[in-house]
């Protein structure tokens, strides 16, 4: 890939991505296999006026070593330089770049209980510092190639040709070709024109059905907004926390899901790519997994018992069928991409910056809205060329706003 191309990727992230501001520490989140794209991160960081801009090397086959070898007492460890680094952290406020390319089959094998008691272990401390940072700060998720993960998309090609066929569709999808910058301005103001038509719907209850098994309503508060795109921090810094995005989403009442949602494209969790499945909901919460595969089934029953509001909703998510990321006619293996690719809901926590008017409002008016709260926040694929989406409003109306898959509003 042309360094030209590579430097214009790594200015829209630092730019667009995390608008860093000046003075602003910046922390990156990257495998060691990613150096040779980080510098430019880097240097980009530090020409947005960046203070410090630090590395968070991780290796996914060490990760693996880790668990294998590890206790589930040793893992369960936070050491006292990890607790003041998060500490710190809270205090900073840095923009976080998390850049992923691992393989989605890189963790298979992995004792998944063993990681299920670990995250019950740890998940409330690093929760506590989340909490603390939650609409402080930008962050945001990209993407490059891995050699695993572009094989795994393009196995029938040779090693440096599926590289290089990663690339350029990651590179479309982000909208980095021809004048990234104005490509994401444009988008943005797209989004938020589908957001304000949602909006002013003022949409009570949502009823999605498709062929495949898809029979669900989920009820949305009255206090609740769409987003799309790009948020803004409490000090006013708009960023975007995902690249690519071409979801408009809220977060609903998590005891109102009922009915039936069937995936309809694989999903990686903790290490094991899932396919096939879905869940059956009742008042908010995922009473049966429903999946053939036995293994598949076990790990999504240890994922939606992580804790309480793991078996509930903290997302619904608008996204057109004909996306560009569907348009690629790739799947991804990726949660970042598939997600775009068509709707998608997500069990695990919800999003307080939905909620109308958030930054005026105190912590008592946000708590009494009751979005669910969880350790995890997974986003699983639901949209399919048939599905169909009704809206009943709290005026009374109800409205197509998606049909055949797409937006029909």
């Amino acid at each position: 890939m042309k360094e030209e191309i590579l430097k214009n990727y790594a200015k829209l992230i630092v730019e667009i991505g995390v608008n860093v501001q000046k003075g602003q520490d910046v922390v990156i989140n990257a495998s060691v296999d990613d150096a040779y794209f980080v510098k430019y991160v880097v240097e980009a960081a530090y020409q947005a006026g960046a203070r410090e801009v630090s590395v968070d090397w991780s290796y996914q086959p060490i990760t693996k070593l880790d668990y294998a070898y590890q206790s589930v007492e040793t893992l369960k460890e936070l050491p006292e330089w990890f607790l003041k680094k998060k500490e710190y952290r809270v205090q900073q406020l840095p923009a976080m770049i998390h850049i992923v390319s691992e393989d989605p089959d890189g963790l298979s094998g992995i004792d998944q209980t063993k990681i299920l008691e670990v995250q019950k272990a740890i998940g409330p401390t690093l929760m506590k510092y989340r909490e603390q940072m939650d609409n402080k700060f930008q962050w945001t998720i990209v993407g490059i190639p891995g050699e695993k993960w572009a094989e795994k998309i393009f196995p029938n090609l040779p090693k440096e040709k599926a590289m290089e066929s990663l690339w350029d569709a990651i590179l479309k999808v982000t909208r980095v070709y021809g004048n990234p910058i104005e490509n994401w301005k444009e988008h943005n103001a797209n989004l938020s024109i589908k957001t304000k038509k949602l909006n002013e719907l003022g949409i009570k209850t949502m009823r999605y059905a498709s062929k495949n098994g898809t029979n669900f309503t989920v009820d949305i508060h009255s206090e609740m907004n769409f987003l799309a795109g790009g948020e803004t921090t409490y000090s006013g810094v708009f960023y975007n926390p995902n690249m690519p995005t071409e979801e408009c989403f809220t977060s609903p009442i998590k005891t109102s899901a009922n009915g039936i949602v069937m995936a309809t494209k694989p999903l990686s969790v903790r290490g094991v790519l899932v396919d096939n499945f879905g869940f059956r909901f009742e008042n908010g919460k995922v009473v049966e997994v429903l999946c053939e595969n036995q293994e598949y089934k076990d790990v999504l029953m240890n994922l939606v018992s992580t804790d309480e509001g793991a078996s509930m909703l903290g997302e619904v998510a608008l996204v057109p069928f004909d996306s560009p990321i569907n348009q690629t006619n790739l799947l991804f293996y990726n949660t970042l991409y598939d997600e775009n690719a068509c709707c998608h809901l997500a069990i695990g926590r919800a999003f307080n910056e939905c909620i109308k008017d958030y930054q005026n409002k105190t912590e008592e008016q946000i708590k009494a809205i009751d979005l669910n709260n969880s350790m995890i926040h997974v986003d699983f694929m639901i949209g399919s060329q048939d599905l169909s989406i009704i809206a009943e409003t709290y005026d009374g109306k109800t409205v197509q706003i998606f049909k055949d898959g797409t937006w029909a509003i």
